[in-house]
């Protein structure tokens, strides 16, 4: 009788020398089916954990609405991070259900993820807007700032030190950092500087813009154990980062410059031919940075290769006194709420007039912080006051003008009737 020759239980193929199989009990497998298992194996896993790591997609209105809670304004950018979120959400949706099976070929299209690089004045709500985008996501998030890295091999923070972090915020799970969020913010102090000589090595300038050339389009990237050695190689890890979002922002100081150049070229005649500038004519700040276009963040200092890395450009307005308003009163943490609550604690009510209010916003933005100086200008007008009130104890309510934000007035501070005073007015009143 002839003997049966071996073959594949899954996919029947023959064995042969160059086509080895694995014996089981009752039957026998091959290396291809073996990895290709491995493979199912793992999306079961993955899509186990997507299961417990988020609830319900959330639509990008939905996302716009939670961001407009604790964010004026800047709706361009919300709607811009809305997307990308929620792209990066179907993208774990779409990975997590490529399970296949031992004889399918995965015919799918792969799915690609656009970083966004936010660009704005200071103080305009980039920070805000990502610290604010991890409360919502059910993705690992994390933030980076870019004036600490430099080139591997030299003191600072390695780029990788990024995916660590994320690692970190994912519990070590490697699975759930691969699908996370990273903000990088100041990524506009990476930039090279003009002035600097040509051929000297620009360690925490383009250096690092090169360092993240690799982390950010996608690629495997091995990071350092936590507490180890990172030399020793049998202690390092490997992350694919091509499912990882990142989002840049930067506040590009005289950016503005190099797009009105590029929209209005100079003038060069000169006499009596010679036009006169028109101030008049001269575009908006904002529409200056809606205007950005790639060659005038090259012309700023970021490398062709960064740039484009980050094919989304979101511009942030800058603030005027309207919003400024609105920021001081509107959103969940507004600094007025926060304040009316301090004063609170110790039985205080805390009044602002609106010509108090308006006056704030002039002030942050005769100093051109944006949003960022309105805390500090609060501190400077209620610093006293914080001061005398908890040590008074018979105070009912403070009354904040305009005249004492320009420095010409006193806070008012309404005082408690004494409670003698208060019953003898109740049983008169009632007598």
């Amino acid at each position: 009788m002839a003997k049966e020759s071996k073959h594949c239980s899954f996919c029947g193929i023959e064995a042969s020398a160059s086509v080895p199989m694995i014996a089981g009990t009752e039957g026998f497998i091959c290396e291809a089916c073996v990895m290709l298992a491995s493979q199912v194996v793992s999306s079961w896993g993955k899509k186990k954990e997507l299961t417990e790591m988020q609830g319900a997609l959330p639509k990008p209105a939905e996302i716009k609405t939670m961001l407009d809670q604790y964010v004026i304004g800047q709706d361009l950018a919300k709607e811009i991070l809305s997307v990308a979120v929620y792209n990066h959400y179907k993208r774990l949706k779409h990975e997590s259900n490529k399970t296949g099976g031992l004889g399918e070929a995965d015919t799918n299209v792969e799915i690609g993820k656009s970083n966004i690089l936010l660009i704005g004045p200071s103080g305009t709500g980039k920070t805000l807007l990502a610290s604010t985008l991890a409360k919502i996501v059910g993705v690992p998030f994390t933030v980076a700032d870019a004036t600490t890295l430099t080139q591997a091999g030299y003191v600072g923070d390695d780029v990788e030190n990024i995916l660590v972090r994320l690692l970190d915020v994912a519990d070590g799970n490697m699975s759930k950092a691969e699908w996370g969020i990273v903000y990088i913010d100041e990524v506009d102090k990476i930039a090279r500087s003009p002035e600097q000589a040509f051929g000297t090595r620009d360690v925490s300038g383009e250096g690092v813009q090169q360092a993240l050339l690799r982390l950010v389009e996608g690629s495997h990237v091995k990071i350092a154990a936590k507490g180890r050695r990172k030399d020793s190689n049998s202690d390092s890890l490997t992350i694919d980062t091509s499912n990882i979002l990142f989002i840049s922002g930067g506040a590009f100081p005289g950016l503005e410059k190099h797009v009105e150049k590029r929209l209005q070229p100079r003038k060069t005649a000169i006499g009596f031919h010679a036009e006169m500038n028109d101030d008049s004519q001269k575009p908006s700040l904002e529409a200056l940075l809606n205007a950005t276009q790639p060659d005038d963040l090259k012309r700023f200092g970021l490398i062709p290769e960064f740039i484009g890395r980050f094919p989304v450009l979101a511009p942030l307005e800058p603030l005027d006194v309207d919003a400024l308003i609105q920021v001081l009163t509107e959103p969940k943490n507004a600094l007025v709420k926060q304040y009316q609550k301090l004063f609170a604690y110790d039985d205080v009510e805390l009044e602002f007039t609106q010509e108090a209010l308006v006056e704030i916003a002039e002030k942050a933005i005769a100093r051109d912080t944006g949003a960022r100086g309105l805390r500090s200008i609060m501190e400077h007008v209620l610093r006293k006051t914080m001061f005398d009130v908890p040590s008074r104890g018979n105070v009912e309510r403070c009354i904040v003008t305009a005249e004492v934000i320009k420095g010409e007035a006193e806070i008012e501070v309404v005082e408690r009737e004494p409670v003698a005073v208060q019953d003898l007015q109740r049983l008169s009143g009632g007598e």
